[in-house]
């Protein structure tokens, strides 16, 4: 069944005119170089207020005393990537705006972790998310964890720092390279002298450059084609608004239940475990302001997935009054938003000025956000636990050699990814592989008493050999083609084979017209639920290990590392029906979540040090203060 739009988007027009390509006024160039100039200075400015005086905690966490707003802003900015600016319309354009309804998932996938994965990272006072991973399990799964994170990370900022600057030099002339190394050391210099408070703030400041830059997209491109009535209307009349796909089938791309469904996992996978997210959560100033700027960020990717979507419906009905050229028809799918602004915004100075700014502040967020999240894995998981004895002031300035260190690496991997030809598209996949391993890891930690650390190791194990395995074997299949899949509503378009056209096939996967079969068919899985595929065979795979292996039996459970699910759900029954249920002796105890964390002080911090050692509780201890005796999970049954 086909998805999004049932009548073919434009054809390749008629009219061959000659494409020339744009190039930047001194305005534009100034109105870049602000972005540039402005990101570095306030990155400076949080370096050397207090320098000598920085403590590990202020550099990695901000000293913990961030507010709601500027975390919630810096969480939208972290995977509002180029890629997704420039993928965003381009998805509109050619499908429809099926793809709109992602954001009904938002609404869960933002949920859970203001109410499942933030009191639990917050209360546990750790600095890495991967810390909880040693306190649940072992230090042999925190480190499995890091490593797996370092890996996904290291391979994809390189190709988000290249894969823009690539698209960009192919429509402006912008010299590539140039590019690229103005925003691989811009960001490698605020990052590593000013830490987490400076990309907060840096990442406040690029997401109104976002916002406004695709504003004004939106304001002149409606205004061109006579409104945004008219480009509905438009929009409607070819069968580009979708109406709501009810088709259960998780094969096909796109459909009701994938995106609002499916996306949830994705979602989770990004705010609810990845480092980047969890980091930005334990530098708030309270709990509170934890899950307030999670909450936040819920209207604020409504917006701007609904600014992305106006925008392709304003580039198609400008299409259909001005035909594209020959040379735009044959582009490759992510230049399309590119030559659609150039054409839009010629003759305006500092408009297209501002959509460059727009596009790199993308791309600035989230590399920063990556090289951040590296250098406190990296530190906090790799280096400290192995030298326990580090000076702060040690400390502080390794801390910044790792992002300076990282930086260069950004460079290299974009290096890298311009000799890497069709092999690209596969190292873009890998961000998307590894992300569902991981939050299956977490998931099995956090909601299974019973997993113990060899069913941790051997259910990530087996989620990443499921994922590679689905994922590699559907860009072999999609590559042994010799083409792109046409898309499902029938348009043809001749894609380039440029890496762009690689980076753009990845973020928005294709399906072939025809149903395939066998092994085939499951490479076809929609790739919205590969996070959903691949940790629940995390899960299934570590709970069968865990009860073969004898579960926690000998082991101590510490009670602030569970989310207890079923005492949660039994408090949702009538006290009725919990005083005829056999367990309800559990859910009495939930009614306070004190029992399950220990007292906080009035600063939020724990009593006593997070780097005490005993922080399980030992079998023959008697129940300590603001833990009760219930929820001391030893010997589990099974």
């Amino acid at each position: 069944m086909s998805v999004g739009v049932s009548t073919a988007t434009p054809l390749p027009p008629t009219s061959d005119t000659n494409v020339v390509t744009s190039t930047f006024s001194l305005v534009d160039y100034v109105v870049f170089a602000l972005l540039l100039v402005l990101s570095l200075a306030i990155g400076l400015y949080h370096a050397y207020r207090g320098w000598g005086r920085h403590s590990i905690g202020q550099l990695l966490l901000a000293d913990r005393k961030m507010g709601c707003l500027p975390v919630a802003l810096s969480l939208l900015a972290t995977f509002q990537s180029a890629v997704a600016i420039l993928g965003v319309p381009s998805e509109i354009y050619r499908f429809g705006t099926q793809y709109w309804f992602l954001g009904c998932c938002y609404f869960l996938g933002l949920l859970i972790p203001a109410h499942v994965f933030i009191p639990i990272f917050y209360r546990l006072h750790i600095t890495s998310a991967y810390e909880y991973l040693e306190l649940r399990f072992n230090k042999a799964v925190r480190v499995c964890g890091t490593v797996t994170f370092i890996f996904q990370m290291v391979i994809y900022m390189g190709v988000v720092l290249y894969a823009p600057s690539l698209a960009l030099n192919a429509v402006t002339g912008f010299d590539l390279w140039l590019s690229v190394l103005t925003l691989g050391i811009v960001c490698t210099i605020y990052t590593a002298l000013g830490g987490l408070k400076a990309v907060i703030w840096t990442d406040v400041f690029q997401t109104l450059v976002m916002f406004l830059g695709q504003l004004a997209v939106i304001i002149v491109g409606s205004a061109k084609v006579g409104g945004l009535g008219h480009v509905w209307e438009v929009a409607s009349q070819h069968g580009l608004i979708s109406g709501i796909e009810l088709d259960p089938d998780p094969f096909v791309r796109h459909t009701f239940w994938t995106l609002a469904f499916g996306g949830v996992f994705m979602m989770l996978s990004l705010y609810g475990v990845n480092q980047a997210q969890v980091q930005r959560y334990l530098s708030s100033r309270t709990e509170k302001a934890a899950v307030l700027s999670c909450y936040a960020v819920f209207p604020c990717q409504q917006v701007s997935l609904s600014m992305g979507c106006l925008i392709g419906l304003v580039m198609f009905t400008y299409y259909q009054e001005y035909p594209m050229s020959t040379q735009q028809s044959q582009a490759a799918p992510d230049q399309f938003v590119l030559y659609f602004v150039m054409d839009l915004l010629r003759g305006l100075p500092g408009l297209p000025g501002l959509f460059v700014a727009c596009l790199f502040s993308g791309s600035l967020s989230t590399i920063s956000s990556a090289f951040n999240s590296l250098a406190t894995v990296t530190m906090e998981d790799l280096i400290r636990p192995w030298f326990p004895h580090f000076s702060e002031v040690r400390a502080t300035m390794l801390s910044r050699i790792i992002a300076f260190g990282y930086g260069l690496l950004c460079l290299g991997m974009a290096y890298i990814s311009s000799q890497m030809g069709p092999v690209l598209q596969a190292a873009i996949s890998i961000f998307g592989m590894v992300g569902g391993p991981l939050l299956g890891l977490f998931c099995l930690g956090m909601f299974f008493p019973c997993a113990n650390p060899p069913g941790a190791i051997v259910g990530l194990l087996a989620g990443l050999i499921m994922a590679f395995w689905i994922g590699i074997g559907s860009i072999v299949t999609n590559m042994g083609s010799g083409r792109p899949p046409s898309p499902p509503n029938g348009s043809s378009f001749s894609l380039s084979s440029n890496l762009t056209a690689v980076t753009m096939a990845t973020l928005m996967p294709s399906t072939a017209a025809s149903k395939p079969t066998g092994l085939q068919r499951l490479y076809s899985l929609s790739y919205l639920w590969y996070s959903a595929h691949n940790s629940t065979t995390v899960i299934v795979v570590g709970l069968a290990v865990s009860l073969l292996s004898g579960g926690m039996r000998g082991r101590t459970v510490d009670p602030r590392t569970i989310y207890p699910v079923l005492p949660k759900l039994l408090a949702l029954l009538p006290v009725s029906c919990q005083k005829r249920l056999p367990c309800r002796a559990c859910s009495q105890d939930v009614s306070s979540e004190a029992t399950m964390f220990p007292e906080k002080t009035s600063n939020g911090m724990l009593r006593g040090s997070r780097d005490q050692e005993a922080m399980a509780v030992p079998e023959e201890s008697p129940a300590q203060p603001g833990i009760s005796p219930t929820f001391i999970l030893q010997e589990t049954s099974l």
